[in-house]
């Protein structure tokens, strides 16, 4: 029987996002093969992370590019990003709240990359006048990571319903982020 390797990655990764904690054997069960098999594949949890973390970065930097962030207003690209986010939110929820990625001198580049291409896209709003400049552009894609990971745990337990995933990020961030017009 072969394996395919994506599909047995993303049974780990809905799991994983449900339960950080789950076991080697939890993970082979949820992706319906043994734990042999999962271990060939995987030589352990470290590299069941890691290699999550690569289709994360894929799936983030696919978003990305997805929403055009240089096109029309800010406000509108954010949309369109959170909307392109979405249906990974759970994979990087998992991802940014896994110490042992951001331990150590190992951190995957694609992680500054991303870190990058979301900072950049801040600073062009802060330069057009449409986000605040009393926030540094580090500070807003921090901030857009953990209302990502948050409205992913709220849809996840059942707290909000998915189809207002997008909706009340961007408005909370937006609200945060946006540059008041003063009067």
């Amino acid at each position: 029987m072969t394996v395919n390797r994506e599909q047995v990655l993303r049974s780990a990764a809905a799991l994983l996002t449900r339960k950080s904690t789950a076991t080697m054997d939890e993970v082979a069960r949820a992706a319906g093969i043994g734990r042999a098999t999962l271990h060939r594949h995987f030589a352990g949890r470290d590299a069941l992370v890691r290699a999550l973390e690569d289709l994360g970065i894929r799936e983030f930097e696919a978003a990305l590019d997805a929403a055009a962030l240089d096109e029309g207003t800010s406000e509108e690209a954010l949309r369109r990003l959170i909307a392109a986010v979405e249906p990974s939110a759970g994979l990087l929820s998992f991802l940014v709240t896994e110490n042992q990625l951001f331990e150590g001198d190992e951190v995957n580049e694609g992680w500054n990359r991303l870190d990058a291409r979301v900072a950049a896209f801040f600073r062009r709003g802060q330069e057009r006048g449409e986000f605040r400049i009393d926030l540094t552009p580090a500070w807003l894609t921090e901030a857009l990571y953990g209302l990502v990971s948050s409205g992913a745990w709220a849809v996840q337990a059942g707290r909000i319903a998915g189809q207002d995933f997008p909706y009340m990020i961007v408005e909370l961030l937006l609200g945060g982020a946006r540059r008041s017009v003063e009067r």
